[in-house]
């Protein structure tokens, strides 16, 4: 369906005038573009950018049950959202109908409660992936954007004074629980010190939910190559802004801290807060969509979509409640296996080759997330 003229901006967050999206340029003739997921915390930013660009928008989003997600609206900024499970063959079909390039958003995310998550990951994010990747094949849709993640990589990367560049083993619990939390050299035992991770390092995942990500890559290559089609993995790093979902066992960092503060409890930092991250803005991320789809593209590729910038779970905590006028963060010393040590990217190749640099510094994106209402 056509999705009304409306625009939104990407810094701001508001709608404005209508303007004229009558010359906006398509690559490779997309003008119609199906974005599962469309209804979730990405994927509904994601449609407002393409809907601003001038795109046709039909979403698919199953509103699955696991990730506590509230009943599915009626429409998303305009774009009305057709009901159906990525894993309904029938049901992804008939959302092809007149597409000609996927935004792949729908997926399960977070660590989870436990292995008992394990079958609904896999189903969701990899079976789903299948699904949709062999009726894509079969209606001749071979433009493919997918919403991949940093946890593919693992660790991030490190180097050791003496031996260079390194790839620490996982961090063990008896480390863990001894305080014991910088990955050391395997070779000599000296602390590592972290680095931006590229693109070029290898896959390394530490939880089931990294797991499917592998797998959806993968998927999506063997794809490409058959069909030869082209697939532009974004490698989101650790996403925050306004409709993030409220504390689950699903939701990110960010989220959990900001409903710790809502309810005027001190968030609480696992190990010793020291844990770098790259935080990067939803409305960021759905530039880097947009952008994906306006290049030329051949094959397969990935791209970090994040700031390149480096703040520790700890800072994070502090910047949320300086804004909010909360309690500062305590620092538990807990921790989770599947948890890494230090993540941050480097945003090279997405500046050179999607022309995509995030806009939204952390300052400004923290006080905004801070204060925004938790979705109902």
């Amino acid at each position: 369906m056509t999705c009304p003229p409306f625009t939104y901006d990407p810094l701001t967050d508001r709608r404005r005038r209508p303007r004229d999206t009558s010359q906006h340029p398509t690559v490779g003739h997309v003008t119609h573009v199906l974005v599962t997921g469309g209804a979730g915390f990405i994927g509904s930013h994601v449609v407002a950018a393409l809907a601003v660009a001038g795109y046709d928008v039909t979403i698919l989003d199953a509103g699955h049950p696991v990730g506590h997600r509230d009943a599915l609206p009626a429409s998303v900024h305009g774009c009305r959202v057709h009901v159906g499970d990525l894993r309904d063959p029938h049901a992804v079909r008939a959302a092809l109908a007149g597409v000609d390039a996927v935004v792949h958003q729908a997926a399960l995310v977070g660590l989870g409660v436990d292995l008992d998550d394990l079958p609904a990951y896999v189903g969701c994010n990899d079976l789903g992936t299948a699904v949709l990747l062999a009726a894509m094949a079969r209606t001749g849709v071979t433009r493919l954007v997918l919403a991949s993640s940093m946890v593919v990589y693992g660790e991030g990367s490190y180097t050791c004074s003496v031996h260079g560049p390194m790839r620490p083993a996982p961090r063990t619990a008896a480390d863990l629980a001894a305080g014991r939390y910088e990955p050391a050299c395997p070779d000599c035992g000296a602390l590592l010190d972290p680095a931006l991770v590229d693109e070029s390092a290898p896959h390394d995942p530490r939880s089931v939910y990294a797991a499917t990500k592998v797998a959806q890559e993968h998927l999506t290559a063997a794809w490409a190559r058959q069909c030869g089609g082209s697939v532009a993995a974004l490698r989101y790093h650790n996403v925050y802004g306004p409709g993030m979902p409220r504390d689950t066992p699903y939701s990110g960092v960010a989220a959990i801290f900001r409903s710790a503060l809502a309810a005027g409890r001190a968030p609480r930092v696992f190990e010793d807060g020291g844990q770098r991250r790259d935080f990067v803005h939803v409305r960021d991320v759905a530039a880097a969509n947009l952008a994906a789809l306006t290049v030329p593209a051949t094959g397969w590729r990935a791209y970090n979509i994040a700031s390149g910038r480096a703040t520790t779970v700890g800072e994070l905590a502090a910047g949320l409640g300086a804004a909010i006028g909360g309690p500062a963060p305590e620092v538990t010393g807990e921790f989770r296996l599947g948890d890494v040590r230090h993540i941050t990217a480097s945003p090279d190749r997405a500046a050179t080759e999607l022309g995509f640099r995030a806009r939204v510094g952390l300052t400004d994106g923290l006080a905004e997330f801070a204060l925004a209402a938790s979705p109902g």
